[in-house]
C-alpha cells in the first residue's frame, strides 16, 4: 500500500511532490529546508538556525505519518557549503544524537539562492 502524506503544520510543498510517502512500513520524507510553516516563507539565517527549522519541518511531517525522529533510519543532508558541516552537525546531534540514523552529507547546489541546508530522510514505522 502506498499513501501520500500532506502534513498539517508543515510548509506547503513548493512543487509537484508530497511531504512524504508511506510505502508499507517505510516513510520517505521529501527534502525540507528552513521554511517557516506559519508564514510559508524561507527563513534564511545561520546554518544552525536553518538546520533547526529544517529538522522541525521533518518532525512535523513524520508526526503526520504517525512516526517521530526516533524512527528515522537514514538521512541525507545537503549543504550549500561543506565548511558548514560542524555547525550543522552540532544541531543535528541535538535532534538525532541517541537515535544515530545512517547519514550521508554532501555539498550541493540547493534549489533557491541562499539556502544553506536541505534534509530528507527515511523512517521505519510498522503500521501493525
Amino acid at each position: 500500500m502506498i499513501e501520500r502524506i500532506l502534513a498539517p503544520g508543515a510548509p506547503e510543498p513548493r512543487g509537484p511532490y508530497s511531504h512524504a510517502v508511506r510505502a508499507g512500513d517505510f516513510i520517505y520524507v521529501s527534502g525540507q529546508v528552513a521554511i517557516n510553516p506559519q508564514t510559508n516563507k524561507l527563513e534564511q539565517g545561520t546554518v544552525a538556525s536553518e538546520t533547526r527549522m529544517t529538522i522541525e519541518n521533518v518532525r512535523a511531517i513524520l508526526k503526520a505519518a504517525g512516526a517521530d525522529l526516533g524512527d528515522v533510519i537514514k538521512c541525507s543532508v545537503f549543504l550549500a557549503d561543506i565548511r558548514d558541516f560542524a555547525a550543522m552537525n552540532e544541531v543535528y546531534g541535538e535532534y538525532f544524537g541517541a537515535a544515530k540514523p545512517a547519514r550521508t552529507t554532501v555539498q550541493a547546489t540547493l534549489p533557491a539562492q541562499g539556502i544553506k541546508v536541505e534534509i530528507d530522510c527515511v523512517a521505519y514505522k510498522p503500521t501493525k
